[in-house]
């Protein structure tokens, strides 16, 4: 039997959508006021899915603290209060769009699960758009 298991989480941050390779004329007609060149903040809402079978021994599919620490770890002290395109290495030379970001969050949880766990993370930038993102 396969359950999901869901943790919500939060973190504020900055960033500009632009490409280095574009005129500044080309980023703004593309990325409109997300191309302010002082950055702009969100305040993101995540939620981190973890689907597998039930342990029979625990009861658990994954304790939802080990997710809590994960997520602590790899997004909330990665993330928060950081300008993404100038703190986060991820994002050095990749545009941090809400689909990019929910892209590397994924990858930073799916590292540390257990290979039988499957992972959807859901990332709101503004409580109306959001993406997600199940490694496919």
């Amino acid at each position: 039997m396969r359950v999901t298991v869901n943790r919500k989480a939060h973190f504020n941050s900055a960033h500009r959508l632009y490409r280095k390779d574009w005129s500044f004329e080309k980023n703004d007609a593309i990325f409109g006021k997300c191309n302010n060149p002082n950055y702009h903040g969100h305040n993101y809402e995540l939620i981190a899915s973890v689907t597998g079978e039930i342990d029979q021994e625990t009861g658990y599919v994954i304790d939802v603290k080990i997710l809590k620490d994960i997520i602590k770890a790899e997004v909330e002290d990665a993330f928060d209060h950081k300008n993404l395109n100038l703190d986060v290495p991820e994002f050095k030379d990749l545009n941090p769009t809400a689909e990019n970001i929910v892209v590397v969050i994924y990858n930073k949880i799916k590292a540390k699960l257990d290979a039988n766990l499957d992972l959807e993370v859901t990332l709101y930038e503004t409580p109306r758009n959001f993406v997600s993102y199940s490694g496919n």
